[in-house]
């Protein structure tokens, strides 16, 4: 899966997500950030890139 694919698909999975409270969705895909506002007034950043050497298994950070 190419990384443009990825993040439009997590672009419409957000977008059409109900119940999560989302009341504006923005994607900045020259620095591939999809910036996420809720009801409350909260702004989260979601950053898509490929991670490099983790083909064969990933870990998350501690």
């Amino acid at each position: 899966m190419e990384l443009n694919y990825f993040r439009d698909r997590l672009f419409d999975l957000l977008n059409d997500s109900e119940g999560m409270g989302i009341v504006d969705l923005n994607a900045d895909e020259r620095n591939s950030l999809l910036a996420v506002r809720t009801e409350d007034g909260n702004v989260f950043e979601i950053v898509c890139r490929q991670a490099e050497g983790k083909e064969d298994g990933w870990t998350t950070a501690n």
